[in-house]
């Protein structure tokens, strides 16, 4: 999706739109047209010729031109404001468009305090923040709303629902250097190369100062399920964390295409919202190891069974035991915890469109 970052509206002050209608006006009283004053000629050669005129002729003859006058900048202020349209008359009618435009303009979104839509100030600050969509927009309610049924229909159409992916101990497990034991020392030598991370899943990130190991069966589960889904990443890593992390996972941007949630993009603090996700409640399934980070979406939570391969993450949980790292062992692709929930979401996602015998958009995969 994409959102005008131009306003299409530029305004004038109401200064100049007076200064429009004076000089019209003006024009309008310069005078008489060519064909009246040689009317106006001829009377007088009349006049002239006629030695019978008195005073009280004359007077009249005046005040016939007076009327004359004031008739002609009658017309001019007439055509000015006629249904016929002239050149200022069509320059008038824009401004009065442009600022009905702007009246009547619901202002669906900003960036900053701008309307993306009308160009005004908008000092409204209801809605949510889509940061990672954009910095700084900001959407309203009712925008929200519309996106969602826009986006749903067409994800419907292509029978796809909506999966959003924790990072730590869900998909990948993460350490800083300095945390590695004496054990796990033997890890910077078998590092691969961030040149090419489709062919890896050990990476030393030195200018973070960590190390990640991407989970087993990972790259083979993210590429059956965006065949059927929509795939957003939401962690409670910072914004530079995810991106990074996201550049493993999705070196080609074939699955994530910048849904990427970090907690600097959240509304509450401690907490992941389905608020910040442009996907409706009812076609959502979320997978992550932290229930509690879901306090308002359980129904749509998938519980992951936690990866721990640093010995820092076994102590992060008060696990006294020896990590995959120190055992210098990992999951099974084949029977590990990704493959298990690949097929979970295969029998959701079949019973969501072929088993279930409501409408189609009123099923709800939290059922």
């Amino acid at each position: 999706m994409s959102f005008a970052t131009d306003s299409p509206v530029h305004s004038s002050s109401s200064d100049d739109f007076a200064a429009l209608i004076d000089a019209e006006l003006e024009v309008g009283s310069s005078g008489s047209s060519p064909d009246e004053q040689d009317n106006e000629e001829e009377e007088v050669d009349a006049d002239s010729d006629d030695d019978d005129s008195d005073d009280e002729e004359d007077d009249s003859n005046d005040d016939l031109n007076d009327h004359r006058n004031k008739r002609c900048k009658t017309e001019k202020l007439d055509d000015l404001e006629g249904p016929q349209g002239s050149t200022s008359q069509g320059l008038i009618e824009e401004k009065l468009e442009v600022s009905l435009n702007k009246d009547t303009c619901t202002h669906p979104g900003s960036f900053g305090q701008m309307c993306i839509l009308c160009g005004q100030r908008v000092d409204d600050e209801s809605g949510v923040t889509f940061g990672y969509i954009h910095k700084g927009l900001r959407l309203g309610n009712d925008e929200i709303v519309r996106l969602r049924s826009t986006d749903m229909k067409n994800l419907l159409r292509h029978k796809k629902l909506y999966l959003v992916l924790d990072l730590d101990h869900t998909l990948l497990n993460s350490t800083q250097l300095n945390h590695l034991t004496a054990e796990e020392e033997y890890l910077k030598g078998q590092s691969d190369s961030l040149q090419d991370v489709s062919k890896g899943s050990l990476f030393m990130l030195e200018f973070m100062h960590m190390m990640t190991k991407l989970r087993p069966f990972v790259r083979t589960f993210l590429k059956e399920a965006s065949e059927m889904f929509e795939m957003y990443i939401y962690t409670m890593g910072d914004r530079p964390y995810a991106l990074e992390m996201a550049k493993l996972l999705d070196p080609k941007k074939e699955y994530f295409n910048g849904r990427v949630i970090s907690r600097d993009d959240g509304t509450q603090k401690h907490q992941k919202g389905l608020d910040v996700v442009l996907g409706q409640d009812s076609a959502v399934v979320i997978l992550d190891d932290t229930e509690n980070a879901w306090t308002k979406h359980k129904d749509n939570l998938i519980l992951m069974e936690r990866y721990h391969f640093f010995a820092s993450s076994c102590r992060q949980f008060g696990f006294d035991c020896r990590s995959l790292s120190q055992l210098k062992s990992d999951e099974s692709e084949p029977d590990g915890a990704l493959a298990s929930i690949l097929k979970i979401l295969r029998q959701i996602h079949h019973i969501f469109f072929d088993e279930l015998d409501s409408d189609l958009a009123s099923r709800d995969v939290r059922s």
